[in-house]
């Protein structure tokens, strides 16, 4: 769903519409895992939302009803990863439930990619460190710290750092491509930011407030 949507969309729509999924996120931990839904997380879903557009989103950006629908359908079932994984977590290490997800994913694609793909060329060997970068490092090793962190800290605040991945891409198109940066951008750069901190703040345990010590009485000598 979200390769049909990034097909379908302009990348700065796409962008916005996969943003939704901490909002989402914060539904569903309500729903499964019992977690109170807080303002303060609400507020930095809302707030990095409308930073991710203000940093992608163009004049021209088109709206596509299949790839608006295809996007939310991304996120609705990333959300739910997100959440789920956190309330069936197995007793194996990180590395093995990466490992049986990757493999159930692939395994699911399979009919869809001999019924509806075209054959694939002979592979160069540019193709081939193409598929093992992309497997290794933008697949397995990401997953697994993606997977690590769900069992660290709350789901809400995991989804919260998808957030970074527009603003990681914008500052490699300043810095390695020469691109510019509007006014626009540069305030959804700082709502970005904003909306992290305050997700991760809004998940933060409350400390209780310790009474203070009631001074002792004084010795007098009788």
């Amino acid at each position: 769903m979200l390769f049909v949507s990034a097909y379908r969309l302009p990348g700065g729509v796409a962008a916005t519409v996969g943003a939704v999924q901490p909002l989402i996120v914060i539904a569903l931990s309500r729903l499964f895992l019992g977690k109170p839904i807080r303002p303060l997380a609400v507020l930095a879903g809302l707030a990095g939302m409308a930073g991710v557009g203000l940093l992608v989103l163009t004049p021209k950006a088109g709206l596509d009803p299949a790839g608006v629908a295809a996007g939310l359908a991304g996120a609705v079932s990333m959300a739910f990863g997100t959440v789920l994984t956190r309330r069936w977590a197995p007793p194996v290490s990180n590395l093995t439930f990466t490992a049986w997800q990757l493999t159930a994913g692939g395994i699911l694609l399979v009919p869809f990619a001999l019924f509806l793909e075209p054959a694939l060329p002979e592979p160069t060997v540019a193709n081939i460190a193409g598929i093992a970068y992309l497997g290794l490092i933008g697949a397995a090793f990401t997953y697994l710290l993606w997977f690590r962190g769900l069992s660290r800290i709350e789901p809400s605040a995991v989804a919260s750092l998808g957030f970074l991945s527009p603003v990681v891409a914008t500052l490699l198109g300043w810095l390695a491509l020469g691109q510019s940066l509007a006014p626009a951008q540069i305030a959804g750069f700082a709502m970005v930011l904003a909306s992290v901190w305050l997700s991760q703040r809004a998940t933060m345990p409350v400390r209780p407030i310790r009474p203070a010590a009631s001074p002792e009485p004084a010795n007098h000598p009788a």
